[in-house]
Order: C-alpha cells, then structure tokens, then sequence
C-alpha cells in the first residue's frame, strides 16, 4: 500500500479577543485579502491554498452543523501560541524595516544553525508570531 502524506498545512486558527483589532492587525502587515468572514470568524488568504483562520475566542465551542448536514467540531484555544509563517531570506530586512515601520516591536532575531533567520513578534492578542527564511528545518 502506498504512503499518504498530505501536500501542507491548508489553515491554522488562532483565538482572539477582539475580532475587528486582529482583522486589522493581519491584513495589514500580510497585505492579504479576506476570503469569508463573519460574527464568530474570519478567513485570511495567506498565500495559495494556506489560509488564516482567526475565530473570536470562546465563539467556536459548539459544533456547527452545516446545511447538508455535515458536522464541524467544535474547537478553541487560550494563551499566547505560535505561527510561524515562511518569508524568503532576500526580504528580511524588508520585514524588518516593516515591522518597525508598523510600529510592531521585534521580540528576537534567532539565527538558527542551519543558516535559517527567525524574526518573532507578538500580535495583539499576545500570539508569538515568527518570520522565517528557508532552511529553518533542514
């Protein structure tokens, strides 16, 4: 039988506690266009086929039942996490000068010893973010 790997992560969530602030927050430094959004979510279109999901803390406990009966389950999540999001080396410090720039303070610079750079920030809601170029898991 065949192995089965999937081709990448298509969505990551993260819970917020004001909804409209970290619309704002992400559509501005990733300069990206919302695909779907609503009361309780929004959907952020990363880059091809990777999206964004930002959901209003505590507003995604229930399971969602859909029209044709299908089932999401429910879900959330508390506390500061992480998403790290790939950026090509040539542009980091075109990030850095954005984030500074956006008034985003810079947390750390890692260089990792595969050669890899990390920038990390945080966003609104206290979520390490991180910037990294290539290689970082090599």
């Amino acid at each position: 039988m065949a192995m089965l790997h999937p081709t990448h992560i298509a969505e990551t969530a993260l819970y917020v506690d004001d909804l409209d602030r970290a619309i704002r927050f992400y559509t501005v430094l990733f300069e990206c266009p919302t695909l779907r959004r609503d009361e309780r979510f929004c959907a952020l279109r990363i880059a091809d086929e990777q999206v964004l999901l930002l959901f209003r803390r505590g507003h995604s406990l229930e399971t969602i039942r859909l029209n044709d009966g299908a089932m999401i389950p429910g879900h959330d999540g508390s506390g500061p996490l992480h998403v790290c999001f790939g950026i090509p080396a040539n542009d980091l410090s075109g990030w850095e000068a954005k984030l500074e720039r956006l008034g985003i303070a810079l947390e750390s610079r890692v260089r990792w010893p595969s050669g890899a750079t990390s920038l990390y920030f945080r966003d609104p809601d206290r979520h390490v973010v991180e910037l990294a170029t290539p290689g970082l898991w090599l």
